[in-house]
């Protein structure tokens, strides 16, 4: 699944286009390292985003096409 994608499903980010520009200005690492927005998620993978000087790191559990509210935070785990 694309990065864009998990992000906005997972709800980390809320609209795929901020986690588009989130990605194009180099905010966003998979497994440190810088990531653009077509790269591919996988299982185990440890996303971190920059939220202003807060970084937010999580590890991807599972991968889903789509999901409901309730069941997003089943998709990654925080570390």
């Amino acid at each position: 699944m694309r990065l864009d994608k998990f992000l906005k499903v997972s709800r980390v980010i809320k609209r795929r286009t901020v986690a588009n520009e989130a990605c194009d200005a180099g905010r966003v690492k998979i497994n440190d390292r810088p990531a653009k927005a077509s790269a591919e998620v996988k299982v185990g993978d440890i996303i971190e985003v920059q939220f202003g000087s807060r970084p937010v790191k999580i590890q991807v559990l599972n991968i889903q096409e789509t999901t409901k509210k309730e069941e997003a935070g089943e998709l990654f785990k925080y570390l």
